[in-house]
Order: C-alpha cells, then sequence, then structure tokens
C-alpha cells in the first residue's frame, strides 16, 4: 500500500487556520489491503469535514449529535467493535486515525479538514503541523498561506526533523500582509540515507508569527456582518504579584515528579521580580506553610526559598482543602502588599484528595467561598492520576485556569512555561463595550486579568446597518485607569478583505462560532446542572450549524458496505 500523494494546505486569514489534509492511497498488491489515514491535529483545533472516496466513490462523514450518533451506530455495529477514531496522543495533540479496505490496484483519497483559532502566547502565534507519513511519498507537499492585515511582524518556520538537504526543500516568500511558506522535499530529500527507502520526516512543522499593532484600542476586522475584535496591548508597567506556590509532596510525586518539580520551582524563583511578595506551602497528609506571610522577593528570600525547595521529599497523603485553604488564609491575613497588585494561588498536584475533605464538590465550594473572587487559582494537574475535571472546574470558578503538565522528559519546561504566561500581568478589569442595540451574539467582553504576550479576542455579528462600529475598552493599569476608544469604519474594513484570492469564505462567522463554541464548554465546566445543561445546547447547536466536531457532536464515517465508524473530540477530562 503506497501513498503516492500527501498534501497539507493551511491558509490562515487573522489568526484563523483552515487545513485540509489530502492523502492518496494506491494498493500494488494482488490482493485487497487495508489502507490507512492518520493525523495528527491540535487538540484546540475542530474537525470540519472528512471524506474519503475509493474508485471514484465518495464516502462522507457526517457530523450528528453525540448521543443521536452513538444510538445509530450501536444498532448498526454489534458492540465492541471500533475504539473510536480519535484520541489524544500528546501535550498538544489528538490523533484522528481510520482505515478501509481496498480492493487491488484500487485508489483511495483521503481528505480531512479541520479549523482552530491560533492563540497568542508569549508573544507569538504558533501553527503547529504534525508530519508522520511513515513512508517516502512521492508528491509531498505543505502549504501554508497566511493573511494578517494588520501586517507582519516576524516569520519563523521550525521543524524537529529538518537536514541541510532538507532545509532546500523549503521556500518562504513574505510582504508586508502576506506569507507563503512551500515544503516540498523530492523523495531522495527524504530518505534517511541512500541505500534505506526510510524516511526523514518524522516530527513537527511549526509556524510561529506575530503581527504589527498600531492603534491603542486594538484592531478590527469585519466580513459579512461579522467583526472580530483583536486588543494586545505593550509595554505597559507590570503589575506587582502576590503568588504562593502550593505544592503537593505526597508519597506518588516521589522520584521523577518531585525533582523536575524542584528543578521548575528553582528557574521560577529566579524569574520572580523584586517588587513581587510570594510564599510556599508544601502539603501531603499535613499541610506546612513556609512562612506564615509573604515576603518580597529580595535576593536573600529567594535564596531562602530556594535553599527550602531543594529539600523537598514525597511521601504521604494529599490534603488538597487543607492546604489551598491556608493559601487563601496567608492572602487574607497579608499586610504591606503593593497597593495596585495581583494575587494567585498556583496549586501543582498529581493525585486525588485523600486526607481531610475527601469530596472534590464540597472541596470546590469551599475554595470558591474563601477565594470569593478576590484572588485567582490555577491548577497544575501532574499526570493522569488526577481528577483533571476537578482541578479544571476549580480554576475556571476562580478566575484562573488548569493545564495538564504531562510526565515527560520536559515536565519542569511545561511548568516554567505556564508559570511564565502569567507572570507578566498588565491589566485588570478589562470591560471591552460595543454599542448594545446593534450587535449580537457577542462573545465573552469583560476579563479579569491581562498578560502580556497574549491577546483578547472578542467577536460578533452587527445588526443593523452600521457605518461606524465605535468600540471602548475601559481597564486598570498598574499606574491609572484607562480608557480607550476608537472607530471603525465598516465599509472600509469590510473591502480589506474583498480581492484577497485565498479567503475561505465568511471566516469571520466561523471564528466566531468557534470561539462562542469554545466559551459555552468553558463556561459549562463551572456552571450549575441547570445553566449547564442550556449552555451546552447552545454549543451544541452552533457545532451543528456549523458542523464543527466537538466534545458534543460525532462524525459518522461511512464505509463501503454499509459500514460506519464514530469520531468523536477527547476533552483533557476525559
Amino acid at each position: 500500500v503506497e501513498i503516492y500523494s500527501l498534501h497539507v494546505d493551511c491558509k490562515v486569514t487573522s489568526r484563523f487556520a483552515h487545513t485540509v489534509i489530502t492523502s492518496r492511497i494506491v494498493n500494488r498488491a494482488n490482493g485487497s489491503r487495508e489502507a490507512t489515514f492518520e493525523v495528527e491535529l491540535p487538540k484546540t483545533a475542530f474537525i470540519t469535514n472528512f471524506s474519503m472516496s475509493i474508485d471514484g466513490e465518495v464516502y462522507p462523514g457526517i457530523i450528528k449529535e453525540k448521543a443521536a450518533a452513538q444510538n445509530e451506530y450501536d444498532s448498526a455495529v454489534s458492540q465492541g467493535q471500533s475504539a473510536g477514531l480519535v484520541k489524544i496522543t500528546d501535550r498538544k495533540l489528538e490523533q484522528f486515525h481510520v482505515s478501509v479496505s481496498i480492493a487491488a490496484a484500487s485508489k483511495v483519497t483521503f481528505e480531512l479538514t479541520y479549523e482552530e483559532l491560533l492563540k497568542r502566547q508569549l508573544g507569538k502565534y504558533e501553527l503547529l503541523i504534525k508530519v508522520r507519513p511513515k513512508q517516502l511519498v512521492k508528491h509531498f507537499q505543505i502549504d501554508v498561506h497566511i493573511f494578517e492585515p494588520q501586517g507582519i511582524h516576524f516569520l519563523e518556520t521550525d521543524s524537529t526533523f529538518m537536514t541541510n538537504e532538507l532545509t532546500e526543500a523549503l521556500t518562504k516568500e513574505q510582504n508586508e500582509t502576506k506569507a507563503h511558506i512551500l515544503f516540498k522535499p523530492t523523495l531522495e530529500q527524504q530518505k534517511k540515507n541512500s541505500e534505506l527507502d526510510e524516511t526523514l520526516l518524522n516530527g513537527d512543522f511549526v509556524v510561529r508569527y506575530d503581527v504589527k499593532r498600531e492603534a491603542t484600542a486594538g484592531d478590527i476586522q469585519i466580513v459579512n456582518g461579522y467583526f472580530v475584535h483583536y486588543f494586545a496591548p505593550q509595554e505597559m508597567p507590570v503589575f506587582p504579584k502576590n503568588v504562593i506556590f502550593v505544592i503537593d509532596r505526597s508519597g506518588s510525586m516521589t522520584g521523577r515528579k518531585i525533582e523536575q518539580t524542584r528543578d521548575a520551582l528553582l528557574k521560577i524563583l529566579q524569574d520572580l521580580r523584586q517588587e513581587d511578595h510570594f510564599s510556599f506551602i508544601t502539603f501531603n497528609h499535613k499541610v506546612v506553610e513556609w512562612k506564615s506571610s509573604l515576603l518580597p522577593a529580595t535576593e536573600e528570600n529567594v535564596a531562602s526559598a530556594a535553599a527550602l525547595v531543594q529539600t523537598l521529599t514525597a511521601r504521604g497523603g494529599t490534603h488538597i482543602n487543607g492546604a489551598l485553604l491556608a493559601a487563601v488564609g496567608v492572602l487574607d491575613r497579608a499586610e504591606g502588599l503593593p497597593e495596585h497588585s495581583v494575587s494567585m494561588i498556583i496549586l501543582l498536584t498529581d493525585g486525588q484528595p485523600t486526607s481531610g475533605e475527601r469530596n472534590v464538590e464540597v472541596i470546590q465550594e469551599n475554595v470558591q467561598k474563601a477565594i470569593n473572587g478576590n484572588y485567582a487559582l490555577f491548577c497544575l494537574g501532574f499526570g493522569f492520576d488526577v481528577s483533571y475535571k476537578f482541578l479544571e472546574k476549580m480554576a475556571l470558578s476562580n478566575g484562573g485556569i488548569a493545564r495538564r503538565i504531562y510526565e515527560n522528559a520536559d515536565a519542569a519546561l511545561q511548568l516554567q512555561g505556564f508559570y511564565q504566561e502569567v507572570a507578566t500581568p498588565i491589566l485588570m478589569q478589562i470591560e471591552m463595550q460595543y454599542p448594545e442595540n446593534s450587535i449580537e451574539g457577542l462573545t465573552k467582553n469583560n476579563f479579569k486579568l491581562f498578560f502580556e504576550g497574549s491577546e483578547i479576542i472578542v467577536s460578533g455579528k452587527i445588526s443593523n446597518e452600521l457605518d461606524l462600529l465605535p468600540v471602548e475598552i475601559k481597564a486598570q493599569s498598574h499606574t491609572s485607569n484607562l480608557t480607550l476608544k476608537e472607530e471603525a469604519n465598516v465599509k472600509e474594513k469590510e473591502q480589506v478583505f474583498q480581492n484577497q484570492r485565498y479567503i475561505f469564505g465568511n471566516f469571520i462567522e466561523r471564528l466566531w462560532a468557534y470561539l462562542t463554541i469554545q466559551q459555552l464548554l468553558e463556561k459549562a465546566i463551572s456552571a450549575q446542572e441547570e445553566d449547564q445543561k442550556a449552555l451546552e445546547a447552545q454549543a451544541l447547536d452552533l457545532s451543528l450549524r456549523y458542523s464543527f466536531v466537538t466534545p458534543l457532536t460525532s462524525m459518522v464515517v461511512t464505509k463501503p458496505q454499509q459500514q460506519e465508524e464514530l469520531a468523536n473530540k477527547p476533552t483533557e477530562a476525559g
């Protein structure tokens, strides 16, 4: 079975990426064989389309409500046959896998389309394409087209498998607002060495870039009555932070995990700013406060904390409730902290609560009541024995986020990377205001914190014939209360995208739907049960209307002989 053509075609228009992967396979054997199509795609993406055509006959994938698809599938297939087509493979990726039996000399073409909104982190967007054909491919090509009306500030490509020969197959063209990256290695260039038919193409192909930013109130783009507003202020004074690290040192953290935690904490301590205040709480079945109050991040205090971190060992149970309430207590009692500052708790744990209060719902309630909206809680779950659902709900209910730390060689870097994302808060209480009577379906428009290097994105539908879209941003910076105003000329803005040849139609409407679904699903995690149902119903409706495979929908993949398989979107919480 030979893959004779593999084409990855990716169009990024104003951070919204639309990727089509086409694989053409021929069976050169004498009898029928399995042809397999395997794609790893970013977890943040939604699959929007899949089809396979065998000798000219097209078998489409049909997106339905999950429960309905499951029932239909169960009746079509005796239980226990297929294990689903999509699974999480690592920190950033999930894998779509489908195989079909094709006759001798037959050809099959697989085509998968997915979309995602690129998220700005630490000052750049990252487009990740996983390359793993597992064989030499006669016609192999990656095409990335980027169009950013704000202008491209910088652009770089990076790959885990490049050699000098392969670099020759990579070309990059770029002007003010557009870029085209083409990677088209010949069969010879793909080979590990001239004798063996083994491929070098195995790993990540990454494009990173950022856009130019001039306007103070961000940038507004409009297509077919839908707008998107990007806001990422730069070079503003940083708020001092008051941060408490709550570190699990129960028995299950023994060995590599506690070592990686120590390594990461030592680096993070070096990254604290002089005006920050910090403290540590470590816990197993006992909760130990390093100091009874927060200390300024002077050289001396940081050195003393580093000495404590060096001695961290792991044994005993897991008293999450006690540890978090102790952290809130330290912040509540704190005196002499900088007047305009941001307080946060960063919890790192690898297990379930086994000491003290064990009921996760009670812990969530206790913590939310204690924090009372005053501090942000970030939860890092180390490995797969944690209840990620519990950590995610707790973080989202308290103005933070959760992240799973994968037990790989780079776990310490994952921890540090997370800290860097939240290390520089530059705005608080951000409100993005638009004319109420002229906008429908507005996505989330108020935000507690804005960290340097990230980006706020708001989208909506302009309902009546507006000529000018006025926006107003209110926020607190470290030195003042800000009000920023901007007016977008709707007709002019629409013009920008009129004659671009590789824009995919109504991309801002799809961007709006993608963002709305993501936010509804996130909101549902920390909502009460009846609200949860309403939020999920809205998200389901949009998922079906815009044909996205989300955690609420399934794609029924049809095959020859009336066979069917299901593709579901996995979530980090399982």
